[in-house]
């Protein structure tokens, strides 16, 4: 598979089969995406596997842990406009009608929701945190280290999702993973073999067009 091949075929799956993913196959793509671009290599990322018996005690203490939390970011701006409001609402809405769930059944939409915190059947995770004293250049480093893992486990063969839902329950996975206070949850990310029949997983979120966003001098 070439890059191109993994760009074009990545997309976040939001269903996915029980089969196991090893560990050692997660630390081999964890190794490759450290190369990464980093400004002035400082490598923010700091990054906590869930798997195998890890994975089943995590899943034991959420369901512990049903008080709300304080939300360690804001996921969107609060007033988000056009065209980033429409584009955000537009795939939310081809993702609720190929679950099969209307606008008006608010109780369904709650409980899809809320899969997001069973890592969508996924049997493995990595959570990434970032020390608190970072700034925007060394978020960005994260992102870049983020697509990286997701565009090699692509190539391996391996579904992810992106889940920034996680930010909703920072105090729970820092407590269970360990992570030094001064480091910051970013995100989630669900990893497993795609369920090729899940409905869900056939949506492919529509991009803006080149002229859009690219200004050619």
């Amino acid at each position: 598979m070439n890059v191109s091949d993994a760009v074009s075929t990545r997309k976040s799956i939001r269903a996915f089969t029980d089969t196991p993913v090893s560990t050692e196959v997660l630390a081999t793509l964890l190794e490759k995406a450290a190369r990464a671009p980093s400004g002035g290599n400082v490598q923010p990322w700091r990054v906590y596997v869930i798997n195998g018996e890890a994975m089943t005690r995590f899943k034991a203490v959420l369901q512990e842990k049903r008080a709300p939390e304080p939300a360690a970011y804001a996921i969107y701006p609060d007033g988000l406009k056009d065209p980033y409001r429409s584009a955000r609402f537009q795939v939310g809405e081809q993702m609720y009608a190929l679950l099969g769930i209307p606008r008006e059944d608010k109780p369904a939409r709650l409980r899809r929701l809320a899969e997001n915190f069973n890592f969508f059947g996924a049997p493995a995770s990595i959570f990434c945190f970032v020390d608190r004293q970072m700034g925007p250049p060394q978020w960005s480093d994260l992102g870049m280290f983020l697509q990286t893992f997701m565009l090699l486990a692509t190539e391996a063969g391996l579904g992810t999702c992106a889940q920034e839902a996680w930010a909703n329950r920072a105090e729970t996975v820092s407590e269970f993973v360990g992570a030094d206070p001064e480091l910051m949850l970013f995100c989630g990310v669900a990893i497993g073999e795609p369920d090729i029949s899940a409905p869900v997983n056939t949506l492919v979120s529509e991009r803006f067009a080149v002229e859009q966003f690219a200004t050619f001098l």
